[in-house]
């Protein structure tokens, strides 16, 4: 009984159009609500007309009337459905568009929740009861509702499909496998299943798994973002901070040189005028002696002649005048020209290379300098380390001359032999291996590079792969006029100290120590007039790491005329 007024109260608030409950209700002028999508539709198929109407009552209207929302009823309908909401199972709810409908209510059909594979039917809560009471019905197949059913049906003899065919790999019924299937490998349809559904769970799980390894890949792929991300910021910062530096680098080298040529200016010019005024009082005392002589020259008075007859003297400054001149011309202003000309090459090389990490270290020229090999700290005591080094002129490149022990860098090339030499680079590596702890010095008259590489530093191919300094096999310090430069593999640090022709290499192999130090008493402008003269050895730069394999000396030399040599030392060698 409750359930039939519930029914009927639900009547009262059902749409004329859709038969279904009110939504988004709106009352025409005649007082009949709608749906407002129903009442839309249906006077837009009446606009031909000119004339709208109600469906219920027929009233009409010679102009569309607006619709309006009736709040009271709309209200109403609200706690109507709540009511319904919670007074019926979700079960008991009308089938909707999208749902599977009760083949067995008449009328309004009820949503069906469960389909029977047998009887090839959906039922509601209501119909589907038999199914569980009767034993008629006890053996069959109940499935989640489905619209499908009809697929299950033969359509050649209207039978089941319970059977599938292997050999064709088709679903067929029992009369199928006695006809046209006939002979055929067939097997149940569950049996079936039951196989291509294991299969199924092994390539799920092949599925997952691959969806868990490609979710790994995901997050890897993430962290090398977000450290691809930190890692170039940090990239940034640091190199703004090289370029800051080599730029006040500069621009304190640039300072250095204009106060020492000022400082020289006001020496020479002192010098000039010290000239000048000597010039200036010889020519004083010459214009005397020239008043005397012409005297003496008018005296007609033999004897008064020959007592004030004046022997001749010299007054010579054209020597010491000439020397300066020689200096300040020819030497001064073109070992300048050349220390700054090296210096723009340098940095444009150094900022043209991209790969490279650049840093910069500033060394001390006033303080000696310790190096971390057993406390040793001057000269003296690393020449007990000396090693005699000779040039292996099969590994020198075509445009080096090279002797025992020195190479100068030719316009022409020297070699016309096949040795595998240095293609690209002016570099020459020395005979034989180095000691385990072993010290040499290097001398050149120009911009050159000392350094250690591996034996095998030719073999490695490309051209970077085995310039000096520039891969993985070797450790090289340039040395510049106005700086030096510390390369390996792809760091690069600048090195900011007075410049030395001579550079002396501890290596101490198995202690995997590197050391170069710029050697004292050099004759070059910088270190005699601006920095002084050095009486100990100054560290420029120290490496610590691990050689695997024996090591050559090497030379690189630049501009063709310069030259470098290895060091002859006196005294006894340590063994």
């Amino acid at each position: 009984m409750e359930q039939k007024e519930n029914q009927l109260n639900q009547r009262k608030f059902c749409c004329s159009i859709c038969l279904d409950l009110l939504k988004d209700l709106v009352t025409i002028p005649c007082g009949h609500s709608y749906c407002m999508n129903c009442i839309k539709t249906f006077w837009d198929k009446e606009d031909q007309k000119r004339i709208h109407s109600c469906p219920q009552c027929r009233k009409t209207f010679t102009r569309r009337p607006n619709l309006k929302k009736n709040i009271m009823l709309a209200e109403l309908l609200e706690d109507l459905k709540k009511i319904e909401l919670q007074a019926a199972p979700a079960d008991h709810r009308y089938a909707g568009p999208e749902d599977v409908a009760c083949d067995f209510c008449t009328g309004r059909k009820l949503r069906a929740i469960k389909s029977c594979l047998v009887c090839l039917a959906s039922y509601c809560e209501k119909h589907l009861q038999p199914h569980y009471d009767s034993d008629t019905f006890k053996k069959h197949k109940l499935v989640e509702p489905s619209k499908n059913l009809q697929e299950n049906i033969c359509s050649k003899h209207g039978k089941v499909i319970d059977i599938f065919c292997r050999t064709d790999q088709k679903c067929i019924c029992y009369l199928c496998s006695m006809d046209e299937h006939k002979g055929h490998d067939t097997v149940s349809a569950a049996a079936e299943r039951t196989e291509r559904q294991r299969e199924l769970e092994e390539r799920r799980g092949n599925i997952q798994q691959r969806i868990q390894d490609r979710e790994k890949d995901v997050k890897e792929q993430k962290e090398k973002v977000v450290f691809i991300n930190r890692s170039a910021d940090k990239s940034v910062e640091a190199c703004e901070k090289i370029f800051i530096d080599l730029i006040h680098l500069i621009q304190q080298k640039s300072l250095d040189v204009k106060k020492y040529i000022k400082s020289e200016q006001e020496a020479d010019i002192r010098l000039h005028e010290n000239i000048q005024n000597c010039l200036e009082q010889e020519i004083t005392e010459l214009n005397k002696k020239d008043t005397e002589l012409k005297q003496l020259l008018v005296t007609e008075d033999n004897i008064q002649f020959l007592n004030n007859y004046i022997p001749e003297t010299k007054i010579s400054i054209q020597e010491p005048y000439m020397r300066f001149r020689n200096c300040w011309d020819e030497w001064f202003l073109n070992d300048v020209k050349a220390a700054v000309s090296e210096a723009e090459s340098t940095v444009e090389q150094i900022v043209n290379n991209k790969w490279m990490e650049i840093s910069l270290k500033e060394i001390n020229s006033e303080a000696s300098s310790s190096t971390p090999t057993e406390g040793l700290v001057d000269r003296n005591e690393l020449l007990k380390y000396s090693q005699e080094l000779t040039l292996d002129s099969k590994t020198a490149n075509r445009y080096l001359s090279v002797t025992r022990k020195r190479a100068v860098k030719k316009d022409t090339e020297q070699f016309e032999d096949d040795h595998e030499r240095f293609e690209y680079c002016c570099q020459v590596l020395s005979k034989g291996s180095l000691s385990r702890c072993s010290y040499w010095e290097v001398q050149s008259s120009g911009r050159f590079t000392v350094a250690v590489a591996y034996k095998d530093i030719r073999e490695t191919g490309r051209l970077w792969n085995y310039i000096l300094g520039k891969n993985e096999n070797s450790w090289a310090l340039e040395c510049c006029r106005l700086m030096y430069v510390f390369r390996h593999n792809k760091t690069l640090t600048l090195i900011s100290a007075p410049y030395s022709a001579t550079i002396g290499v501890f290596l101490d192999h198995r202690a995997g120590i590197l050391s170069f130090y710029s050697v004292p008493d050099t004759i070059s402008f910088f270190r005699r007039t601006q920095f002084g003269t050095c009486k100990t050895m100054t560290l420029l730069h120290t490496v610590q790491t691990r050689f695997t394999q024996p090591l050559l000396a090497g030379i690189q030399l630049y501009e063709t005329g310069d030259s470098a040599e290895f060091c002859q030392f006196k005294g006894q060698k340590a063994p």
